[in-house]
């Protein structure tokens, strides 16, 4: 298994970049490699918490690494502060 854990951005469909703090892992399930894991906004907004009925959404992490995720759940954690599931599709960025 792989880990990543640090800063990141979520482009949104319109191209919009969020900057937050994500950790991430790949995992091996039945042969079947996949990768997913938490992302934490700097800064929550509506657009975010709609960001799960949105297709086209990208993790990119420093040094260009980009991959493609969709979001499978968005909890508030604090009255300004949201955490957002990220299941990966393809290849893992880390």
């Amino acid at each position: 298994m792989t880990t990543y854990s640090g800063p990141a951005r979520l482009i949104l469909s319109d191209g919009t970049r969020v900057a937050g703090m994500a950790s991430l892992s790949t995992n091996l399930n039945g042969g079947l490699e996949g990768w997913g894991g938490k992302f934490r906004p700097d800064q929550a907004s509506a657009e975010l918490r709609n960001a799960g009925d949105s297709d086209g959404l990208q993790l990119e992490l420093p040094y260009d690494q980009i991959g493609t995720v969709a979001v499978t759940g968005v909890r508030k954690l604090l009255a300004t502060q949201i955490l957002m599931s990220l299941v990966g599709q393809g290849p893992a960025p880390f």
